[in-house]
């Protein structure tokens, strides 16, 4: 029975439909990889949805670490969301998907550089592959929303 349920939730994961995925490409009629489209606003700073598009093995154990991320400001970003975000230097991690059951999974990071007043958002794979761990980064500037503070950067 035990056997069954893990057979079970691995099927699930392997199949299963992300309430995020935006869009679906094939990657061609005789591979079972895909181009996952996923959306993603923000916890905190709701103004800001980013956009990652990440290979995905519908029969495999394991995905692919490559993926790529896209932000922009699609809202308001206010004083009070700067104020409320982790604002150390490795930020906080406000997205997490698994990509394999050995471990490995993607991660979104958002990490404010005070000087340019920018958020930065870097989608990584926490295991390493040829060589090298897989990230992408992408970048919203606060100028022009209220939470820009144009009189003195250091305040934030």
């Amino acid at each position: 029975m035990k056997g069954l349920c893990v057979c079970l939730g691995l099927t699930l994961l392997l199949v299963g439909c992300d309430k995020n995925e935006v869009g679906d490409i094939s990657l061609g009629a005789f591979t079972t990889k895909d181009i996952k489209l996923n959306t993603l606003v923000d916890p905190i700073v709701t103004g800001v949805t980013c956009h990652v598009a990440s290979i995905e093995a519908d029969l495999s154990l394991s995905d692919p670490s490559d993926s790529s991320i896209s932000c922009r400001q699609t809202g308001e970003i206010t004083s009070a969301m700067i104020a409320a975000i982790d604002k150390s230097k490795s930020g906080d991690v406000v997205f997490k998907k698994s990509k394999s059951i050995f471990f490995k999974s993607m991660k979104i990071r958002r990490v404010y550089d005070q000087q340019s007043q920018t958020l930065m958002y870097v989608s990584y794979s926490t295991k390493e592959t040829s060589g090298s761990f897989k990230h992408s980064l992408s970048t919203v500037p606060l100028w022009g929303t209220q939470a820009y503070n144009k009189f003195n950067t250091s305040t934030l």
